[in-house]
């Protein structure tokens, strides 16, 4: 599944960069998007994860002469997972585990650009799934057999952020608010991911080849 969503975002990437060789006009034609950070669990969601790291890796594609963008991103969170109930068919619950989504997300965005800073906006969805560790232990041949749970999971996403030009890239700050539709121990997912990382203009480098 992971293979999946990274290839589909390939698969896309490669369409994309291949209608935008041909169009000009628009210096924020065409980003792709890396990123690092922590993605802070909110409310009830705090009782079972803890944040570690996140990763992301996206596109901006503009759309028309103004604005507007359309900003594809997978979200790669970690957590710290501390099990409140068993999983059904299970008898202990696991502390101090790993937790790990897999979502991809498609948001319409738009953008502000004023002299090298640039203030932007988005809003969207998609979904993905979390992966939850499991712990069977069998007393009689004192082993513990480690599992993963995958809990699939409705996203809608909305957030901004910074962006500061350095010539053929832009360095950003971003933060957003994902609420999961679907529920894990029995709690809702909510959090809130804060990145920095950068943005090579691939608009600039398609126009030279």
């Amino acid at each position: 599944m992971k293979l999946k969503l990274l290839g589909g975002m390939m698969l896309l990437a490669i369409a994309i960069t291949t209608n935008v060789k041909a169009q000009t006009g628009r210096p924020d034609k065409l980003y792709s998007m890396s990123g690092i950070g922590f993605a802070f669990p909110m409310g009830e969601t705090s009782d079972y994860l803890k944040p570690k790291f996140s990763t992301s890796l996206g596109i901006n594609l503009g759309l028309g002469d103004g604005g507007l963008f359309l900003y594809p991103k997978v979200s790669l969170h970690a957590f710290t997972f501390n099990q409140i109930t068993p999983d059904a068919g299970y008898t202990y619950t696991l502390q101090n585990g790993r937790a790990t989504t897999y979502l991809l997300n498609v948001a319409l965005g738009y953008r502000k650009i004023v002299d090298k800073w640039a203030f932007y906006g988005f809003a969207g969805g998609g979904g993905g799934f979390i992966l939850t560790p499991q712990a069977g232990v069998n007393s009689a041949t004192l082993q513990v057999n480690m599992d993963n749970k995958t809990n699939s999971m409705g996203i809608i996403e909305a957030g901004g952020g910074i962006e500061y030009n350095i010539g053929g890239a832009n360095l950003f700050v971003e933060a957003s608010y994902m609420y999961g539709t679907g529920k894990i121990q029995n709690r809702v997912f909510n959090t809130v991911p804060i990145s920095i990382g950068i943005k090579p203009n691939l608009s600039k480098l398609l126009s030279k080849l």
